[in-house]
């Protein structure tokens, strides 16, 4: 076999599950504890995850409370959440931290779709990169006959069907996080 059509199958997942990641970031009026992922927090003279200095939960659906662990990062968690370019206003008491998520202007809305969308063409693009290195592979073992036309042709639909399944799957999750983001 010329081409290991497991390894294109993982690399695919990977850009899959890497949209995955990106789209549990984008906001959609909702509150979710991956809201918070890309936080940053300045402590110990350190930038720490919010993860690792607090606990994040969902007690309302338009609500997050972060429980910070050390009283004394409280002001800072909630600086850089406040600093996260995320449109949130946490709100101190004590070391629990109330973070309202606001309901999402039909701007704000149409804007998160583009960013969707955008995410969603990244992931293909790096889809038709894998197809384009296995179709690489194969015009190589082809050319050093290591593999017969036949054999080049069989595996290239193979390649093609694999690429347009995980092209499909990420169509699919655009059109969910389209309508989540649309929901009101």
């Amino acid at each position: 076999m010329a081409i290991d059509m497991n390894d294109l199958k993982s690399r695919m997942q990977g850009a899959v599950d890497m949209l995955e990641k990106e789209y549990t970031g984008l906001r959609t009026g909702r509150a979710s504890v991956h809201m918070l992922e890309p936080v940053v927090v300045d402590v110990y003279g350190a930038k720490m995850p919010l993860n690792q200095v607090a606990t994040v939960g969902v007690p309302e659906s338009r609500l997050l409370s972060v429980q910070v662990w050390d009283m004394n990062n409280t002001k800072a968690v909630e600086k850089a959440i406040r600093d996260s370019g995320l449109g949130l206003n946490p709100q101190a008491e004590g070391s629990l931290i109330r973070v309202p998520v606001p309901e999402l202007s039909t701007e704000r809305r149409t804007e998160l779709q583009k960013v969707a969308g955008k995410y969603a063409e990244q992931a293909r693009i790096a889809i038709r990169n894998i197809r384009r290195d296995g179709m690489d592979i194969l015009k190589k073992a082809e050319k050093e006959n290591e593999i017969s036309e036949d054999e080049h042709k069989k595996m290239s639909d193979e390649v093609q069907k694999l690429t347009d399944q995980y092209i499909k799957i990420v169509d699919d999750h655009l059109s969910k996080k389209e309508s989540d983001v649309m929901k009101v």
